[in-house]
């Protein structure tokens, strides 16, 4: 049967491939967090506008965003700036400024993304500064989905612009705009649980559930389909080790490849969690050699220790050796 050219799928835009296992937040309004934040192993850094800055101190903020893009050394890694929302005075001149004046940007950061008309207003805005300062380095867009409008439109946002790299959970004014009043943001609510049935023969048991798994699986989901990276948003107990560990854990299963890292101590877990483990390496050299075997016998599938792996497995261990060969690419370059 022949497709309907309506009905083939829409041809992907092609996107820098960039690492973003780690993503550190850094307040534009802190200088001396800069260097260290430069000799960090984060993948992504964002110098942040918004919340970690007060209303009072925004344009200070701003230009000292600007002088740190442009006078320190940043190495390989890819530099962001969280701007202000759309609906705050402070975002079109954060904006006009960081992309104008900051070369070295490669992302700007827009925080709560409602619709996909909020990408296309940044992405019109990046478009005329291109053509007016003749900058030949394209600027890309990620975005923080974090409110239920955002979630409910999930979708249409990630179809909004070739420029829209990553879509961020930003669990945090999620939690403010559905008014779960949790104080430990990224963390799980002991409310958000079930009781077992009662019995006479046993104590009740009581089962944590995850209250962002619909969230967080409706973002993965919107990437995947449209070609962006989804990246987890912050576990704001930085104190909280292995809490963070199964927060980045738990986000790694559900198809997010990175994180936030709010605190230094958070980098690593984050870069981690979101690399291949040498026993999925390991697997995936197994199963290739087994698959491609299989396949000049003239077979597509073969059992392996009792279970059935096909091409679906080839193109899994393709997949991790793919994300193997852009870590080390990232180490490379990091000399």
């Amino acid at each position: 049967m022949t497709t309907h050219p309506c009905h083939a799928p829409a041809a992907q835009p092609t996107r820098p491939e960039r690492l973003q296992r780690s993503e550190l937040a850094v307040p534009a309004t802190n200088p001396r967090f800069f260097a260290k934040a430069a000799a960090s192993s984060a993948d992504v850094i964002f110098l942040d506008l918004e919340d970690a800055v007060a209303p009072a101190a925004k344009d200070e903020a701003r230009a000292r965003a600007v002088a740190a893009l442009n006078d320190i050394d940043w190495g390989h890694r890819t530099m962001a700036v969280r701007v202000n929302g759309l609906d705050t005075p402070w975002a079109h001149r954060d904006i006009l400024d960081v992309a104008r004046l900051a070369p070295r940007l490669d992302l700007i950061l827009l925080p709560k993304a409602g619709s996909a008309f909020d990408v296309q207003f940044v992405d019109q805005l990046l478009t005329l500064i291109e053509r007016e300062t003749g900058r030949t380095k394209r600027t890309g867009i990620e975005v923080l989905i974090e409110t239920a409008l955002g979630v409910a439109n999930a979708e249409a946002i990630a179809q909004s612009s070739a420029r829209l790299e990553a879509m961020i959970f930003g669990v945090g004014d999620y939690t403010v705009d559905m008014r779960t009043y949790d104080d430990v943001f990224g963390a799980p609510s002991e409310r958000y649980a079930v009781l077992t049935g009662a019995s006479d023969a046993a104590p009740r048991q009581r089962h944590w559930n995850d209250q962002w798994h619909f969230a967080m699986a409706r973002i993965a989901n919107a990437c995947r389909a449209h070609g962006l990276r989804p990246i987890d948003g912050p576990y704001t107990d930085f104190r909280d080790a292995e809490g963070y560990r199964a927060s980045a854990s738990r986000a790694a299963a559900l198809g997010f490849e990175g994180k936030w890292a709010i605190h230094p101590s958070q980098i690593e877990l984050a870069n981690e969690a979101f690399s291949p483990t040498q026993a999925q390496l390991d697997w995936a050299a197994r199963i290739t050699r087994l698959i491609e075997d299989t396949n000049r016998s003239g077979q597509g599938a073969v059992g392996d220790g009792g279970v059935l792996v096909d091409m679906a497995h080839l193109k899994q261990a393709e997949h991790l050796r793919r994300r193997r060969a852009l870590i080390e690419r990232f180490a490379s370059a990091a000399g």
